[in-house]
């Protein structure tokens, strides 16, 4: 593990700090299971065929590190970044690879403004990250600008639609004027540049992203709606 202490001061950027309930969910196994592993299932779905490993890998917002060794796992990286705004979280996600035995090295910054050099990433993994920032323009531009070319951006996000909902707004703190909806995120990935097929995008409606938690059908069985705003998107974007 490698932590530069001298990064370990919260980045003066704007964004919008977790809630205590927030900071507990993201340390829960419902959260890994449910959220980071079917987001991680879904995104290796999507990817082109060929080789799954990436020489540098970064994931942007790691939180408490729970995505860490299974991107190790997933991809064998040479180089493996954890990168979040808040320092406590950096250095929880370092007990967390330690106790996996995962190598890997922290930088404490802001995603609208990432301390790494240009074309320096090879895959970069953005995990329920972007709906707490506040410039989100500015930080798929730091995306764009990060990754090599050819590099690869897997973006797994929840939608305006759900970060409005009732049940987020009790619980959770985002910046809500920003959020946006299925499209307009995918709007967003490829004006900045990237190139994004139609092939390489879902939109799970997973029971956690609904209002009722799924029960109308699990219990009732009323199927929701063939039609709907969408809650979730994931996609799989590469730099040109």
């Amino acid at each position: 593990m490698n932590i530069q202490s001298h990064r370990l001061q919260p980045p003066a950027d704007p964004h919008v700090p977790e809630t205590e309930f927030g900071k507990w969910f993201l340390r829960t196994e419902t959260w890994t299971v449910h959220v980071l592993e079917r987001a991680l299932d879904d995104l290796e779905r999507l990817m082109p065929a060929g080789p799954r490993s990436y020489e540098v890998v970064a994931d942007v917002g790691c939180g408490y590190g729970r995505s860490l060794p299974r991107l190790h796992a997933r991809f064998a990286p040479r180089r493996l970044i954890g990168m979040d705004i808040d320092p406590e979280m950096i250095e929880a996600s370092g007990k967390e690879v330690a106790q996996h035995g995962v190598p890997a090295e922290f930088v404490c910054c802001s995603s609208s403004n990432i301390a790494l050099p240009d074309a320096s990433v090879d895959l970069l993994f953005c995990h329920q990250t972007f709906h707490h920032l506040i410039d989100q323009e500015r930080a798929i531009a730091e995306f764009f600008r990060v990754l090599k070319p050819g590099g690869v951006l897997l973006f797994a996000e929840s939608t305006r639609r759900y970060i409005h909902s009732w049940i987020i707004r009790l619980l959770f703190r985002h910046p809500m004027d920003v959020q946006k909806t299925a499209p307009e995120y995918l709007a967003m990935v490829r004006d900045a540049g990237f190139h994004v097929p139609d092939s390489a995008v879902s939109y799970p409606f997973l029971w956690w992203s609904r209002e009722d938690l799924g029960l109308l059908e699990r219990v009732f069985k009323i199927k929701p709606p063939a039609v709907r705003e969408e809650t979730l998107i994931n996609l799989v974007a590469r730099k040109p």
